[in-house]
């Protein structure tokens, strides 16, 4: 009983943070069609970074990162959140699409080790959070890995696996938090890059309408 309490503590008081990866994007996860499951599909540039904020009595970090594709689609995150006061927690998550199967749960595996299996803990409209405890040994495997991969289930009973970099990580996760700024900056990059990406995805839509119309092949860029 004390557990499921201490748990959903956890919940209420990283509920801001646990959404950041999402919120700070500004871009819906990928649906119940796997993001990755196109071998055209291009993913954004990004990486490790940490955010802290104060919940009442208690001091909560989020060492993140998030793999969104130039169609806006969050295809993955990972939280390791920590909190510190009242409540003193420890906890990994993985932010994956919904329509997984939900026994499962989600595999995260560092390098050649072992995997570790998180239970699914919610599900919302757009995306599916699976947890477990962040133990020493993990962030020690991660911070000497190069790769985690996360692997969850899909509609289909087939595995979702998605490589996620540990470049930067130690760096994010022993450094100061991003302040404010660093935030605003690191989403108009973001913003910037899909933007540029848009117009580029337009320009070749509109090329290869043009290029019918006068009788003549689409570009090649156009397919």
């Amino acid at each position: 009983m004390q557990d499921r309490m201490k748990n959903a503590s956890l919940s209420k008081l990283a509920g801001v943070l646990v959404g950041t990866a999402t919120l700070l994007a500004g871009a819906p996860l990928a649906n119940a069609q796997d993001a990755n499951a196109n071998a055209n599909t291009q993913v954004l540039p990004t990486e490790w970074f940490k955010v802290c904020t104060k919940q009442g009595d208690n001091d909560i970090c989020n060492t993140q990162y998030s793999l969104i594709a130039e169609t806006r689609q969050l295809i993955t995150a990972v939280n390791l959140i920590e909190v510190k006061g009242k409540v003193n927690q420890k906890v990994i998550q993985a932010v994956v699409p919904t329509g997984r199967v939900i026994p499962p749960g989600v595999q995260i595996k560092v390098d050649g080790n072992q995997p570790q299996a998180l239970n699914y803990s919610v599900c919302f409209p757009n995306r599916c959070i699976a947890e477990a405890e962040l133990t020493d040994a993990l962030v020690a495997s991660m911070k000497k890995g190069s790769q985690m991969v996360v692997t969850s289930i899909n509609f289909q009973r087939q595995a979702n696996p998605i490589p996620v970099s540990l470049k930067g990580f130690t760096d994010a996760f022993d450094g100061p938090p991003k302040d404010e700024s660093a935030l605003a900056q690191r989403q108009k990059e973001l913003n910037d890059a899909l933007q540029k990406q848009a117009e580029e995805r337009r320009k070749r839509f509109e090329d290869a309408q043009n290029a019918a119309k006068q009788g003549g092949e689409a570009p090649a860029t156009a397919q």
